[in-house]
């Protein structure tokens, strides 16, 4: 078993070639040492939410999510918006966090990719839901990182050294994170 920190990165978009998940995958690419990263890749497979199904024992992709969730040193999110708020199979991802504890003190962090002026309403929508699941979000290492789709390669990474510098950046804050949350934890 791994003692590096893990962090957890949840893409909201389901489409193909998204630049929200290039993100994320570039934030793998980059991850400095000793920050691990996991990329959450079963959206698409989760149930439509239903409180009646919120028991055990869960559905088994909400109890892979949350065990993913729980086994996390802090979570990434880089989600697209979707109509001023968030797209729905991602609220689902999170309605399925409400139920349960593994996100309560779990430090989250997200990152806009859009357009300058672009996003709030997504980021608002991210806000309010995780107020409610009781997760730490990391303030500093939130960030509005524009992403040029031309400098996504056929690898579907970002080449572009200044956005693979800040991705570096805010998983070395989220990681940190971590750490001070589990020093507080301790005391």
């Amino acid at each position: 078993m791994s003692t590096l920190p893990v962090i957890l990165l949840l893409s909201g978009s389901l489409r193909s070639g998204s630049t929200n998940e290039s993100v994320l995958r570039t934030a793998q690419a980059v991850a400095p040492a000793p920050v691990r990263t996991v990329l959450y890749d079963a959206l698409a497979a989760l149930p439509h939410f239903n409180p009646d199904d919120d028991t055990d024992p869960l559905p088994c992709p909400v109890a892979g999510l949350r065990a993913a969730i729980s086994q996390a040193a802090g979570i990434l999110i880089c989600t697209p918006e979707y109509a001023g708020t968030l797209p729905g199979s991602f609220k689902n991802l999170l309605d399925w966090t409400v139920g349960g504890t593994e996100i309560c003190d779990k430090p989250v962090a997200w990152i806009n990719a859009a357009a300058p002026g672009r996003g709030q309403g997504a980021e608002a929508t991210l806000r309010a839901v995780l107020g409610y699941t009781g997760a730490d979000i990391v303030e500093p290492a939130c960030a509005n990182i524009v992403v040029d789709r031309g400098t996504v390669g056929a690898d579907g990474l970002i080449n572009d050294p200044g956005v693979r510098e800040q991705l570096s950046k805010v998983l070395t804050l989220l990681a940190g994170s971590h750490g001070r949350a589990a020093a507080i934890e301790g005391a």
